[in-house]
């Protein structure tokens, strides 16, 4: 074999032989602050961790749901947006942040706050629907993938005051706060009645579009950085009250605000741009 052959099967020989056989490892090409490319194997544990989780409270909304146990699948998916806002907080706390991260959460999103509300909604008032009631309930978990999968291909490109359409989080919010109203005021929201019925499948269409919508919502996350006045903490102390007063329908009446606010927030932006 001449000098050039064994050149070119030298350089045909994968760069670490170690993933030619089963492996249980991860390696990622990071930046350093000098701007060279190297490869670590391994992942940050803490806020995989968490994202494991909320990933564990999406999985068990859905057993819950179908086992009709309708309160703890809203509570699960209630404890898997409280972890999806900590794991990258933390990640960004400790410098752990990583693209195996960024695609492992979206992924535990979609099942949380895509897949499981989706089936709490079916199970619980659009299953004698039928194909319509499923149907409904799948555009609304296609809706959360396109959405997660917008945002992952515009991160860094989007202006990161807002959202650009209805975060997935919060769209399981509002799923499952007007399931838990609906519940608590059975005798006006009548879940049996094949009106409610319909409401309900128009309602997860809509916020299903809305997920996916142009519409820039507030994101809240450059308050942190910065001082407000004094006086904001007064309307947010009046918004607590109003839920303590009522959690699901403080809670689901807020959420609507904040929905309709998406209005407001678009038509203000365009006026600045043009």
């Amino acid at each position: 074999m001449t000098s050039t052959q064994q050149q070119k099967s030298d350089d045909s020989k994968p760069d670490d032989l170690s993933f030619d056989v089963i492996t249980f490892e991860v390696e990622e090409e990071e930046h350093t602050h000098e701007g060279h490319k190297v490869k670590r194997r391994g992942i940050y544990l803490w806020p995989n961790l968490i994202t494991t989780a909320a990933l564990l409270s999406g999985f068990y909304s859905i057993i819950a749901s179908m086992n009709h146990d309708y309160l703890h699948a809203i509570y699960a998916i209630f404890l898997a947006a409280l972890l999806d806002g900590l794991d990258g907080r933390v990640a960004r706390a400790i410098g752990a942040q990583s693209a195996f991260g960024e695609q492992y959460d979206s992924l535990s999103d979609l099942l949380a706050f895509g897949v499981a509300p989706a089936i709490l909604m079916y199970s619980w008032g659009l299953h004698s629907l039928g194909r319509i009631g499923l149907a409904c309930c799948f555009v609304y978990t296609a809706c959360a993938a396109f959405r997660l999968a917008r945002f992952n291909v515009q991160i860094g490109v989007v202006d990161k005051r807002y959202f650009i359409g209805i975060a997935s989080p919060l769209a399981a919010i509002i799923v499952i706060s007007l399931i838990w109203v609906s519940r608590d005021y059975s005798m006006i929201l009548d879940p049996s009645s094949q009106f409610m019925k319909v409401t309900y499948a128009a309602f997860m269409v809509v916020i299903g579009l809305l997920m996916v919508s142009n519409m820039k919502y507030y994101s809240f996350k450059q308050v942190d950085r910065k001082r407000v006045p004094f006086a904001v903490m007064l309307p947010v102390i009046l918004v607590f009250g109003i839920v303590m007063y009522d959690i699901p329908l403080g809670i689901l009446v807020v959420s609507l605000l904040y929905v309709l606010s998406g209005f407001l927030t678009t038509y203000l932006a365009r006026n600045q741009t043009e």
